[in-house]
């Protein structure tokens, strides 16, 4: 087809990043012109794939000095409120000013949940809109009830039938309106109808809606929008060369290996996968003896760690298993790493994954696809937004346990971990679920709906 200006806006960590990245790489590979439209601080790694990118504020704090402002998003009870009342409303005039320019020449605009600016630049500019959507919670559906991010505890009720689930989602909806109050300001000031609540129905693009998850995640409801169309999870997990960081790590490493400390201990069950984008020592880490015990926080909730690492390494110890921890940033280095356990600060989980006996990580939306994808156990301990009840949905499907941070100490994981990594039902479950990931393409779907819409009349 004729080639297009496609503008692709999101905000968040790599979770929300990637799924973009892949879809607009997709985009361009099939001779259209890709913008994203997110925070600066992504310029550089979205300019060095040859996309269009336009900065939108607010910005992300420096990762630098980012770690109070992450632990209060990623707070369970206050994570949410603080997302919006501290740092996308005040900013929300500014969004709308950034999106308006770069979208000026745009075909279509694509949009993510929490870019609240995008629906209004989407009316008021006339454009063809389409909104995604990256996890089942965000559906808010009554046949598949979420579980509240402020008050986990109370998904038990949600199992007293649709009546009761309408009553809390309702009393959802009242909380979070105080909370998106300016962006009925701003629909008013330019003239536009007050329109639906932007964290439920006013997301949604009445033109098109991207379910970007796995069936095998979120089957489609009664209650989404019609126009949905599920694609399946779209995957991208590139990045540049390794850090100071992850090379102080492979230094470790290897004097342990020349040392013979190197842990062998624990079940085969790994896979052949493969190596790209990973570093030689974490190559030769995985060939070196059976397949290790992944921990990893994702990209934000890594900012505010607090003791997982070092519990992670005790209980790696306490079970005699070779690990590997995805560390992030050296504040986060245990002060001293058991034999077999290794630590780098990123590794491309769709390199790694599928060679690890099990993945123990936060429920981030972009960890559980890649975890799901590889066919291996998931043992989950959830912050706060959707984490929770990914959390919920992979012990529902038979994958893997869930674990509060509260409870994650050594001598509780250890355990816990054993029995999951036993459990041979769990492993055959996860495999299954990773064979039907494997098979759906979120990106080729999602861009062929996006190709229709251009087409269609608007």
């Amino acid at each position: 087809m004729t080639s297009r200006h496609i503008v692709l806006t999101t905000f968040g960590s790599f979770g929300d990043l990637h799924p973009t990245i892949a879809i607009a790489l997709e985009l361009q590979r099939r001779g259209h012109r890709a913008t994203i439209a997110t925070s600066a601080i992504y310029r550089e790694k979205v300019e060095a794939l040859g996309l269009g990118f336009g900065a939108v504020r607010p910005d992300l704090p420096d990762p630098t000095t980012a770690r109070d402002v992450v632990r209060q998003v990623m707070d369970l009870r206050r994570g949410g409120e603080y997302l919006f009342k501290q740092m996308l409303m005040p900013h929300l005039r500014e969004s709308y000013d950034d999106l308006s320019a770069i979208a000026r020449d745009a075909d279509l605009l694509v949009t993510h949940p929490v870019t609240f600016a995008g629906p209004i630049v989407a009316q008021q500019q006339k454009l063809r809109w389409a909104s995604t959507v990256l996890a089942p919670i965000s559906f808010f559906s009554i046949y598949d009830p979420p579980v509240p991010p402020a008050a986990p505890e109370l998904a038990v009720l949600f199992r007293l039938g649709p009546g009761v689930r309408r009553v809390l989602i309702g009393l959802m909806r009242r909380v979070t309106e105080r909370w998106v109050a300016p962006v009925y300001a701003l629909r008013r000031e330019l003239g536009l109808p007050r329109g639906g609540h932007p964290l439920f129905e006013g997301q949604h693009s009445p033109q098109r809606v991207l379910a970007l998850f796995s069936r095998a995640l979120g089957e489609p409801q009664p209650d989404w929008p019609h126009q949905t169309r599920q694609c399946g999870f779209a995957f991208y997990d590139r990045r540049g060369s390794m850090s100071l960081l992850g090379k102080m790590a492979a230094m470790e490493h290897q004097k342990q290996s020349t040392s013979g400390e190197s842990n062998g201990a624990g079940n085969g069950g790994q896979h052949t996968g493969n190596t790209e984008g990973l570093s030689p020592a974490l190559a030769r880490f995985l060939e070196a003896g059976p397949a290790p015990v992944v921990f990893t926080l994702g990209s934000s909730a890594v900012m505010d760690a607090g003791s997982f690492y070092r519990e992670s390494a005790r209980a790696a110890r306490r079970l005699k298993r070779r690990a590997v921890l995805l560390i992030g940033d050296a504040i986060n280095l245990p002060k001293q790493l058991p034999p077999g356990v290794v630590a780098f600060d990123y590794a491309p989980y769709s390199a790694l994954f599928p060679r690890a006996a099990a993945v123990v990580h936060q429920g981030g939306a972009g960890t559980t696809a890649q975890a799901m994808r590889a066919g291996v156990p998931q043992f989950v301990m959830p912050y706060s937004h959707d984490q929770p009840d990914h959390a919920v949905r992979i012990e529902r499907l038979g994958i893997g346990l869930t674990i509060s941070r509260a409870r994650y100490r050594a001598d509780r994981v250890a355990p816990l971990l054993d029995q999951l990594l036993k459990n041979s039902q769990c492993r055959a479950r996860a495999a299954a679920i990773g064979a039907q990931v494997r098979r759906e393409d979120g990106v080729g779907v999602a861009c062929d709906a996006l190709e229709e819409q251009l087409c269609a009349e608007v």
